[in-house]
């Protein structure tokens, strides 16, 4: 999303320089917590499915809802409590999502209907929005060197809260009835608020604007019928008409989404910062990897809870294969300072690729741990540990890859593609297990061969994950050495006496891409002073504010500080870690890049930065002797499309916007429409210069013409000289 102005003045760390270690550890651990509880609500009611049919007097189609709703909402909820984080705060909006769980959790508790328990699964899958909040609130509020591993243990709150919720939700089921699960969470959910009131601080990181009503309106319609098509397709057929209709529903919107949120001035989800290669590649990967990942999930109890029919299944009941699940949950607590200190020693880059292949290695070895409960638990932990180490790569690779006012948005589109991921095994998993059966008496269970299948489109798709990942660009240092330090992605601040060489893993942006934005991604976390968030306008030399224009603040010492996408008013804000001189670079397409030292004192400090040059294709329209007045001028695209046209002046002058880089046919012709004259020309990303001579225009000999063309020729006219 286009960063606009900003907050009013204040400062984004106001409390954290000054906060103590432990005031620090119990931010941590309030918000893992946080984390941890609403990922709970994903599988809480999946020990009760065998038997919520007989308590609320439905069928299972129907109460297999209870799941399906908990699923749409929280992939709705995410992208847009993110976008409203970084708008309005962050906290503000992480307890909005937790107050949410809790009526929800009262509802399905009290009302004792089908209804009433949709509803309030509904509301509590709105809860899981808060995950990718709290990273952005950790990377905004934490010291530098706790944000990677407290980032890493967050990430893997969504797998932990997954995996205990079957055992926890089992236990109290049977112990205190199915309304106390609901009851439990609703008390928690209250503690929890009053925690994060009382010890999470509010990020002042933020941006102002207009929420993209219509941009939300459209990507939760396109999402609900997507993710609706998926997760019940294999229970309607996936050639049934409404599965299909969905399917078109899901394309008509996205093509109608599209366009317009790069045309919105402040748009739901910047897909342009979302097209950048570590961004795009990075998204790719977690659908891949939450695909890979979600198999475990939902073949392992299902595996140990099958009779012993053909000498493969277990019979375990429900909540002792819940807890079998317990070692898996563990494994991802503890594998988050592995994760980390990956992270910080190779880069996030290589974390996501160790992951992505334990988790590969770990299902090829489930295809073959079958035998024996243990083989199976040890299968199952195994993927958990290349899950942890996958999941806590993603937000840091996101976070130093935009800017720093749009962090939250940004993970919560990555957090919505990996459940896009999580939905797509989901219905691989029903299609498989139900097409590959043996019968035993009125019962069709699935084979060993069909969870052996399952387990290796997961491996597959680990391995492609892999392939996605080695091709996110890796982060240099500001002395063009890739970053094998401290984590890749932090920022140090300037100081006296520091210069570049002394700062062992600190990235640099390089050159500019052909979008204007930096080359490499900007810092996940900066320095652990006061940081201050800045604003102004891009305009062009008749004051015309200049849209999606990209400004670029480093240290004067070169080092990275934060970058940002002006809106459709050519107003830009960035986060910086400190008042001081900064070196501001700046380019839009069309336009020539400028750079300038400026000084930024505090919040209030307005900049506005000036583009004074427009990049154009200039010439002379000639007949050998002089100019010709009002001759047609048009440009057109090598494979035939138009792009412009214009007349010349009276001295056979013309000037038109410079178009994309690419090759072109300039053509004119004289007024007269006598005679015309094409070129072909290929145009980079500066002005160009196209002269044309006309042959046989009214007042020219041929000779003369001969010779005119030769001079032009001569000095590179006609050829899309620079």
């Amino acid at each position: 999303m286009p960063s606009h102005l900003a907050s009013p003045p204040a400062t984004a760390r106001q409390s954290r320089s000054a906060a103590a270690p432990k005031r620090t550890s119990l931010v941590i651990a309030i918000l893992c917590l946080a984390g941890t509880v609403v990922a709970l609500q994903q599988t809480m009611v999946v020990p009760l499915l065998p038997d919520f049919p007989k308590i609320l007097n439905a069928s299972p189609d129907n109460t297999s809802w209870l799941v399906t709703i908990t699923l749409l909402t929280s992939a709705i909820a995410t992208p847009i409590v993110s976008r409203l984080a970084d708008m309005f705060g962050k906290r503000r909006m992480m307890v909005v999502a937790m107050v949410t769980m809790v009526v929800g959790s009262i509802i399905a508790a009290v009302g004792g209907t089908l209804l009433t328990l949709l509803i309030g699964r509904a509301f509590q899958g709105l809860a899981a929005s808060l995950i990718p909040v709290g990273i952005s609130i950790m990377r905004d509020e934490l010291p530098r060197e706790k944000v990677v591993s407290a980032v890493a243990l967050m990430s893997a709150t969504l797998g932990i809260g997954s995996a205990l919720g079957l055992p926890l939700s089992g236990i109290i089921y049977e112990s205190l009835g199915w309304q106390a699960i609901f009851w439990i969470s609703a008390v928690i959910g209250v503690l929890l608020i009053i925690a994060v009131l009382a010890v999470v601080p509010e990020s002042a990181v933020r941006t102002k604007g207009k929420f993209d009503a219509v941009g939300a309106v459209l990507l939760t319609a396109a999402l609900t019928a997507l993710l609706l098509a998926i997760s019940k397709g294999g229970e309607w057929g996936w050639s049934s008409e409404p599965v299909i209709l969905l399917f078109i529903g899901t394309v008509v919107f996205l093509a109608v989404w599209f366009p317009y949120e790069l045309r919105v001035s402040q748009p739901m989800v910047d897909l342009r910062t979302s097209a950048r290669r570590p961004v795009l590649l990075t998204n790719i990967a977690s659908i891949l990897v939450g695909f890979s990942m979600y198999a475990n999930m939902l073949s392992t109890t299902q595996q140990l809870q099958l009779p012993n029919v053909g000498g493969y299944g277990f019979g375990l009941s429900v909540v002792i294969a819940g807890l079998c699940m317990i070692p898996s949950g563990l494994a991802m607590v503890a594998l988050a300072p592995v994760s980390a200190m990956i992270t910080k020693r190779h880069g996030a880059k290589a974390t996501l690729i160790v992951g992505s292949l334990v988790l590969a290695v770990a299902y090829v070895a489930r295809v073959f741990l079958t035998g024996e409960v243990w083989m199976v638990i040890l299968g199952a932990t195994a993927v958990s540990m290349g899950t942890a180490i996958a999941y806590a790569a993603m937000p840091t690779l996101i976070m130093r890859s935009v800017p720093i006012t749009e962090t939250a948005s940004a993970n919560g589109l990555n957090s919505l593609l990996r459940a896009v991921g999580t939905s797509t095994m989901s219905a691989v998993v029903g299609a498989v297990l139900t097409s590959a059966v043996v019968h035993v008496g009125p019962l069709a269970l699935p084979t060993v061969d069909a969870f052996k299948e399952i387990f290796w489109y997961a491996a597959i798709a680990a391995l492609l994950s892999i392939g996605v990942a080695v091709f996110i660009p890796r982060f240099q240092t500001s002395h063009g050495k890739a970053s094998q330090g401290q984590a890749a992605g932090t920022a140090v601040p300037a100081g006296p006496g520091r210069t570049p060489s002394g700062m062992a893993g600190v990235q640099s942006y390089g050159n500019l891409s052909a979008d204007g934005a930096p080359a490499a991604e900007n810092a996940v976390h900066a320095a652990d002073g006061d940081e201050i968030v800045v604003s102004g306008t891009v305009v062009g030399a008749g004051g015309q504010p200049i849209r999606q224009a990209v400004v670029n603040a480093l240290h004067t010492n070169g080092e990275p500080a934060d970058w940002s996408r002006a809106d459709n008013d050519g107003r830009y804000s960035l986060v910086l870690p400190a008042s001081g001189r900064y070196l501001v670079i700046s380019s839009a397409d069309g336009w020539a890049p400028s750079s300038q030292v400026l000084d930024f004192v505090d919040s209030s400090s307005t900049q506005h930065i000036l583009l004074a040059l427009r990049l154009t294709v200039s010439g002379i329209v000639g007949d050998g002797v002089r100019g010709l007045d009002g001759a047609l001028v048009t440009l057109t695209k090598a494979t035939g499309e138009f792009v412009v046209s214009t007349f010349c002046g009276p001295d056979g002058s013309y000037e038109v916007p410079l178009p994309p880089v690419g090759r072109y046919i300039l053509t004119a012709m004289d007024s007269g429409g006598r005679c015309s004259e094409s070129v072909h020309v290929v145009l980079t990303a500066r002005s160009a210069v196209v002269d044309v001579v006309l042959d046989g225009a009214a007042g020219t000999g041929t000779a003369e013409a001969e010779n005119m063309r030769a001079a032009m020729a001569g000095a590179g006219f006609g050829t899309g000289r620079h």
